[in-house]
């Protein structure tokens, strides 16, 4: 969810995005002061592809320090629950129709979990998934076209 309501995020997801904040805010910012110094002291700004790239790059960190403390201040901390039902925050096991098993993570982009997919509510795997049980076979349209799988397991991340 990435409306008006905020942005779900797994506790850990916070976390990560509150300790990149600040490294940006601290070590960040202070790499950036040293590398436009460092163009400064090579003379003639108007002819310095150094000093111009150091500037871009602050603008875009600067930019990523906005969207990140957005994105904090304004974050729904979820945590799933164990209920046997597929809810924002569990880790599904499904089957193909060729047998082949998968698990998913199923929350928001910004909750990526190492070696695992990311079923996000708002795709269409994400939403056909969302309070399915062990058991339940769920059916979703794509580009590539229709695909289905079976919940073999939900348990919480």
């Amino acid at each position: 969810m990435t409306d008006n309501q905020g942005t779900w995020l797994t506790p850990a997801a916070l976390d990560k995005l509150k300790d990149e904040l600040e490294y940006l805010t601290t070590t960040g910012r202070d790499e950036i002061v040293d590398r436009i110094a460092e163009a400064r002291a090579h003379g003639d700004l108007s002819e310095n592809a150094e000093y111009d790239t150091a500037k871009n790059d602050q603008g875009l960190m600067e930019a990523r320090i906005r969207q990140l403390k957005h994105t904090i201040d304004h974050a729904q901390i979820i945590q799933a629950d164990d209920s046997g039902m597929v809810t924002v925050g569990s880790v599904v096991t499904v089957v193909d129709t060729d047998g082949d098993e998968m698990d998913f993570f199923v929350a928001p982009a910004e909750n990526k979990m190492a070696g695992m997919l990311l079923a996000s509510p708002d795709s269409p795997l994400g939403a056909a998934l969302m309070g399915a049980k062990p058991g339940d076979d769920v059916t979703y349209k794509a580009p590539g076209g229709e695909f289905t799988y079976t919940v073999k397991d939900v348990r919480s991340a």
